[in-house]
């Protein structure tokens, strides 16, 4: 048995006459230009540009290079404000292309000519936002987030002098992700980043001016002044990223959670780092080694040691600066952990010991007296306590003896002092005829029986 059904029927509009829309898109795109664009006055704003444009580049490479050599001239300059003053001679160009496009827009709309001017004052305006930015950005002393900071400032600038910030804060908020009811948009994010970097960048910038005012502080001590400035680094830092991340507006405690296994995980990773900062402030705050000290550190396999003053104590890692201007960055957890000679910690006098042999034939209370004697000699060694010099053994071929003297300068180097003493052994000896014994070899040539 068949039965009936209505077939749907589908209609078909009447193709789009492609054609008459694209000439009516060109005919309203012609119309526009022709009232906006190709009139008089673009034409008189467009020639005020380009001859602005072209006496600038003629006339500002002279002007800058005299204003160049001119600050060179100038006599105990800081070097920072040498380089705030060379970057300045860049804006030459802006600003002779700000002179032209003003005298230029004032000509062509005085009564006497009555052009429109809009576009070219605008222009006038961006330069001197451009010019203004530059200036106040000079206090930034790493060029690229100079250049980062002027260029997105002069942005947002011209987004307002032409009148369209709040329409792109509008496009940029309409723009976004929701999750529940957390939205996260465009603008939040690009807030958030802007933010971020500028609060970071401020906490950087406000630790090192905390830190060069405590270096000043004549009644705190090394360590004392590297251990605040180290906290309120950190303490800045953190309070700037807090901030950023409530700027994009992030919710803080929806990141609880997360927050606490990805500090977990951070926790594990990090356990050498976060052991080393620690047991750097540990070393601060106890001053067992501060900026300063001449220490000696043993090396990994303990075959040998690092000799050199503490030139800065990090958040990881210590600097310690060798006799040969070398630069070794110990973890602070092996300070912590290792055995350390701190020759700067207390009393700064050290005794060193060297160790010589004499003839059999040699008296030894004399060699005692004179090698006593012998080593005040060197500038370095302290009178008191008075050198001595002790007999240690009777050897295969020497007598050997130890002379034992004070310093007070170890920063100055150990090796080179020893030398001075062991020179001026060699000159007494010398001088009361003591022989210094060597290894002796006989061959002896035994003919073959036959």
């Amino acid at each position: 048995m068949t039965q009936d059904a209505q077939t749907p029927t589908v209609e078909i509009e009447s193709p789009i006459d492609l054609d008459v829309d694209v000439k009516d898109l060109k005919a309203d795109l012609l119309s526009w230009a022709q009232e906006n664009i190709l009139t008089t006055d673009s034409a008189v704003q467009a020639g005020i540009l380009v001859t602005a444009l072209v006496i600038a580049i003629c006339c500002a490479p002279p002007i800058r290079s005299r204003l160049i050599a001119y600050i060179n001239t100038i006599p105990k300059i800081p070097f920072r404000l040498t380089q705030v003053l060379h970057n300045l001679t860049k804006l030459v160009y802006p600003i002779i292309g700000l002179i032209v496009i003003f005298a230029g827009s004032k000509i062509a709309g005085a009564q006497g000519f009555g052009f429109e001017t809009t576009f070219s004052e605008a222009v006038s305006k961006l330069l001197i936002a451009w010019i203004f930015i530059r200036i106040i950005v000079q206090f930034i002393e790493n060029n690229f987030a100079r250049n980062m900071f002027a260029l997105i400032i002069w942005a947002i600038a011209a987004l307002s002098i032409f009148g369209v910030l709040d329409q792109t804060n509008a496009a940029l908020d309409a723009f976004g992700i929701s999750f529940g009811d957390f939205r996260i948009s465009a603008l939040g994010v690009i807030k958030g980043i802007l933010a971020l970097a500028a609060m970071l960048y401020g906490a950087m910038f406000l630790a090192g001016f905390i830190e060069h005012r405590l270096a000043k502080i004549q009644s705190l001590n090394v360590a004392s002044q590297v251990l605040i400035s180290k906290i309120i680094r950190l303490f800045l830092i953190i309070f700037a990223l807090l901030i950023g991340i409530t700027t994009a507006g992030i919710d803080l405690s929806l990141l609880a959670v997360f927050g606490g296994a990805v500090g977990l995980g951070v926790g594990f990773g990090l356990q050498r780092g976060i052991s080393n900062l620690f047991s750097g402030l540990m070393l601060l705050v106890d001053q067992s080694i501060k900026p300063g000290d001449i220490i000696e550190v043993p090396s990994p396999d303990g075959s040998t040691t690092t000799f050199g003053w503490v030139n800065e104590m990090g958040g990881r890692q210590t600097e310690i600066i060798t006799r040969d201007n070398k630069s070794f960055l110990i973890p602070n957890e092996h300070l912590i952990t290792q055995q350390v000679v701190n020759w700067s910690r207390g009393d700064t006098l050290v005794r060193l010991e060297v160790k010589f042999g004499v003839h059999y034939n040699s008296d030894p209370h004399e060699v005692r007296r004179i090698c006593a004697e012998a080593a005040k000699k060197p500038e370095r060694v302290q009178d008191t306590p008075a050198p001595i010099c002790h007999i240690t053994g009777f050897g295969d071929s020497s007598i050997d003896f130890t002379l034992r003297f004070w310093i007070r300068d170890a920063e100055k180097g150990v090796t080179n002092i020893k030398g001075e003493v062991f020179l001026a052994l060699w000159d007494a000896l010398k001088e009361h005829g003591i022989q210094i014994p060597y290894p002796h070899r006989e061959v002896f040539l035994h003919e073959a029986s036959k």
